[in-house]
């Protein structure tokens, strides 16, 4: 095995084609998920996901490691100091992990380690929040402002940094504030196409279609699933949130039964999440710029974390193939 460089490398450093296999590299990440497994021999193995700011890979760790304990031990939202060998596993990074020191507080705290580590919206969040309320009072009819108002007066500081997803989008630090500010673009942008859909209503359902995953998710370090998020999940508990700000601001019971049926209907099929399918023009609207926002939101963090050097990111489940990474040529 070669000797591994001094400096800590980065996700999108390992990742690129000039690493070769069996190269040793060290590494500081976070362990974002990790699962026990049983082989067909009845062995057990860990699938475990870790990443920083610029990427993340998942790797296997087989029950004869002698990290295996420690690792399985060390769980989930941890960070380490990783020290392995560059390896692929059909065509995809997953590294072969020979030792790793879990870093305390203190380690933490020492230079650029958490800046390194925890991904963030590439986005100015105070201005991304400006933006938003700009957005809130853009609302023209007051029953509806006032609910939306009624709600965030609540959740800000959590919703300015939640993420909106644990990976599949924007699952970084104001990911939710990023995504809602993007739909209300496109939401303000889209609606003059579509008479249909009542503009107010439509704008109140994209600022609160995902207010739920305030609560869902927890985790200073690592994204996860609450207690909570686990047993109702973010689309019940928008629309309590949603219903309660309703009622206390006297919207009109109509209106408030149409903001609802947003919320529950938003995530657009029954096996993605969605309590109820959209049945309402404004309910459509909204579960399809959440869609579009979702699926672009894949293909910028795709761009981001792949090398220049790279012509395909990685694989991507929630788009279900790779993303070409090189764009168009310029000219006629």
């Amino acid at each position: 095995m070669s000797t591994a460089p001094s400096k800590p490398l980065t996700v999108a450093e390992l990742k690129s084609s000039q690493r070769k296999s069996g190269e040793a590299f060290e590494s500081i990440l976070l362990i974002r998920k990790l699962s026990t497994r049983t082989a067909k021999n009845n062995n057990p193995f860990l699938v475990i996901e870790a990443g920083d700011k610029s990427g993340s890979f998942q790797f296997t760790c087989f029950h004869d490691s002698p990290v295996f304990a420690a690792l399985k031990d060390a769980g989930e939202g941890v960070a380490v100091r990783l020290r392995g060998q560059i390896d692929h596993y059909q065509n995809r990074f997953s590294p072969r992990v020979v030792d790793f020191d879990l870093m305390d507080d203190e380690a933490l705290a020492r230079g650029d380690v958490l800046d390194r580590l925890v991904p963030s919206t590439t986005e100015n969040p105070d201005a991304l929040m400006e933006e938003f309320f700009g957005f809130v009072a853009a609302i023209g009819h007051p029953g509806l402002r006032d609910t939306v108002e009624t709600v965030f007066a609540e959740i800000a500081p959590a919703f300015k940094i939640a993420p909106a997803a644990v990976s599949m989008h924007h699952a970084c630090r104001g990911g939710l504030l990023e995504h809602t500010v993007h739909m209300a673009r496109a939401c303000q942008a889209l609606l003059p196409l579509y008479p249909e859909v009542h503009p107010d209503l439509a704008l109140s359902g994209v600022l609160l279609h995902d207010i739920g995953k305030t609560v869902e998710y927890e985790g200073a370090l690592a994204f996860r699933r609450s207690r909570t998020g686990i047993l109702q999940g973010h689309v019940v508990l928008g629309y309590r949130m949603v219903r309660k700000a309703g009622i206390k601001a006297k919207l009109d019971p109509d209106l408030l039964e149409r903001l609802e049926h947003i919320i529950l209907s938003h995530q657009g099929e029954m096996e993605w999440g969605a309590a109820a399918m959209a049945a309402t023009p404004e309910a459509v609207f909204v579960s399809m710029v959440d869609n579009l926002d979702a699926r672009m939101g894949m293909v910028q963090q795709a761009l981001r974390e792949t090398a220049e050097t790279e012509t395909f990111s990685d694989y991507l489940p929630g788009l279900k193939a790779p993303m070409l990474r090189t764009p168009p040529p310029d000219g006629e």
